[in-house]
């Protein structure tokens, strides 16, 4: 078998071995993959006739297809010029895809044009002749039909390197593959004239079509592009709806800090005891809508993949208790038994992510004050320790009205609520969506038992490791709500570019007679600093136009002189926020709604050493 035929031959099985690959695939429907099917085709289509018609020469002396059998040959190699041409054609459209925008939305532009050019060069062929001639032992064609072929060949060719070229700078791998192909099939045409014998544009268009199949046009490879494309949006609308959230918290935040503040004063006054009744709903109402937005805040960033587990230091004794005078608040004047169960030989100090653990038996606490009406709730801590770590086993039982069977597995689906008809019971149904949540990244486990009309019992297995040869934590401050200090000599600043918010610290801060002095901006806060205002305490807003509470500070301690004790006094308080502005330079960290014990701690910190 001579070499002439063998090229072709190799190349149409090679071509329909990847034809065979390519469409047994699911494809994207795309106008560049079509294009690429095209070329496959008449790669394919091209290969076999050219196969065919040098078998069928080596039959028969030159004579015989020169005179006998002309007609043949000079049809044969007609559809093979006008193969070529279209697969030429089909590059350029590939390429003038990917490089323009206006033909990619409109493809039609760039279709029609070749189209066209197609059909006439089809058409003149057809009143030209081929010249067949002989080289040694090899044959082969030349005339009109395939001068013509070469020169619109070389045209398209021409136009497509110099398109990607210019466009080879763009971080696109898809012109490095277009450029390397276009070059390929230019030497294939030097070659061809070269050496007239040796036939291998079958075998570049191979090529050209594995190139493209593992470079562009791989169905698998587009498939990837198209999950990473959408995974790309959906992470884009994650963190759009977490800013969003984030503030809407803020704004929230603010008119909160005025309600509860101004709440918060009312009780401290010689008002009647229904005015103190009315203020204390309105500050329970309050914390109800901050719970809220804190929930949405949560879920939000849980599913953002933005909420990570910090470990440290901590007292479970500690945290155990708060959790229990947070309920007993919760119970208000429900007719409850609030029984409670410590295992002593816990030992006294943990480590782990007390935050999150006590978000998790808080919202579980929560949930049996809001729907269990009368009888008992029941508060057990038990453990098992091994090998340094201890296995915290936290059970909440209650007497309430019980979850039906069918719905324990959508429990902890978000705004699930099976007590529609019960409209009186505040909540969205985030809590215990979130509480799965932060147990399964704290790689723990709740076990959920109920019988419906009965009552429910919650038990979550966590574990956390024993800090050994500590017996206590350093001792912490105690937040006292109730504490009147005289500070008549102290001088604090209030930064804020909202004049409610400072109204309302300042009527907070009235109780302990310290000396209040006011701004609405960083920049006003540098002027009285510069200006040798002295002040022993600051309390600086981040979240303000023009210059933030973090840029603010970092203007004030490049001052050699500057070293009051600032504090972060901000509504931006989603989870992780304290730790950041420790790290930006604050010396602690207050969150409107400004609560009152809160406030004591940084006063008493600060100001009454």
């Amino acid at each position: 078998m001579s070499l002439e035929f063998e090229l072709p031959l190799f190349a149409s099985i090679f071509i329909l071995m990847l034809m065979i690959v390519y469409f047994s695939k699911r494809k994207i429907n795309l106008i560049e993959n079509k294009t690429y099917e095209i070329i496959l085709i008449a790669s394919f289509v091209s290969s076999l006739v050219d196969t065919a018609v040098h078998i069928f020469s080596s039959w028969h002396t030159l004579e015989n297809l020169q005179n006998k059998y002309y007609y043949i040959v000079d049809f044969s190699n007609k559809i093979i010029s006008s193969l070529y041409v279209v697969i030429f054609s089909c590059l350029l459209l590939y390429t003038l895809l990917i490089s323009y925008k206006n033909i990619r939305e409109n493809p039609k532009k760039a279709m029609i044009p070749l189209l066209i050019i197609n059909i006439v060069f089809f058409l003149i062929i057809q009143f030209t002749h081929i010249e067949i001639f002989e080289i040694g032992y090899v044959r082969n064609v030349n005339g009109t039909t395939i001068l013509l072929a070469y020169i619109l060949v070389i045209i398209l060719l021409l136009i497509n390197l110099f398109i990607t070229l210019k466009k080879l700078k763009k971080d696109d791998k898809r012109y490095y593959a277009v450029f390397l192909i276009s070059l390929m099939l230019v030497l294939s045409i030097i070659f061809t004239r070269l050496f007239p014998g040796m036939i291998i544009y079958d075998v570049a268009f191979a090529m050209l079509c594995y190139i493209m199949y593992f470079t562009i046009e791989n169905p698998d490879v587009k498939m990837l592009e198209e999950v990473k494309i959408a995974k790309d949006q959906a992470e884009k609308a994650n963190q759009a709806k977490t800013e969003f959230l984030s503030s809407m918290s803020h704004e929230i935040r603010t008119p909160l800090n005025a309600i509860v503040g101004f709440s918060q004063a009312l009780m401290e006054e010689d008002i009647p005891e229904t005015a103190k009744e009315e203020a204390k709903d309105i500050m329970s109402a309050s914390e109800t809508l901050l719970d809220l937005v804190n929930s949405i805040l949560d879920i939000s960033k849980i599913e953002a993949n933005k909420i990570e587990i910090i470990e440290k230091e901590y007292s479970f004794r500690e945290m155990f208790d708060d959790l229990v005078s947070l309920t007993k608040a919760r119970m208000g004047e429900k007719p409850l038994d609030f029984n409670v169960y410590y295992d002593s030989t816990i030992p006294p100090v943990l480590y782990g992510d007390n935050v999150r653990l006590k978000q998790i038996i808080l919202n579980l606490l929560t949930n049996s004050v809001k729907y269990t009406k009368q009888g008992y709730i029941e508060f057990k801590v038990s453990s098992f320790k091994k090998d340094g770590v201890c296995r915290l086993i936290v059970s909440v039982e209650d007497s309430g009205i019980g979850i039906k069977k069918e719905n324990i597995d959508r429990l902890f689906t978000k705004f699930e609520r099976f007590d529609e008809k019960n409209t009186t019971i505040e909540g969205t149904g985030l809590g215990l969506a979130i509480t799965q949540k932060l147990i399964d990244l704290m790689h723990g486990k709740i076990i959920v038992q109920s019988i419906h009309g009965k009552g429910s019992k919650f038990t979550v297995i966590v574990d956390q490791k024993i800090v050994e040869g500590k017996t206590s934590l350093e001792p912490v401050i105690e937040n006292k709500s109730n504490v009147k200090v005289d500070l008549t000599t102290k001088r604090i600043l209030l930064v804020d570019d909202n004049n409610l918010n400072i109204k309302v610290a300042s009527r907070l801060l009235s109780t302990y007679k310290m000396q209040i002095d006011t701004c609405l901006s960083g920049f006003e806060c540098i002027d009285k600093i510069n200006a040798g205002e002295k002040y022993d305490l600051i309390l600086l807003d981040d979240m303000m136009p023009k210059m933030s509470g973090v840029e603010t500070l970092q203007k004030l301690k490049q001052m050699d002189s500057f070293n009051i004790p600032t504090v972060a006094l901000t509504a931006n308080a989603i989870a992780g926020m304290k730790e950041k502005y420790l790290a930006d330079g604050f010396d602690d960290y207050l969150s409107k709604p400004i609560e009152k014990p809160e406030l004591n701690r940084v006063i008493e910190k600060f100001l009454n050493k």
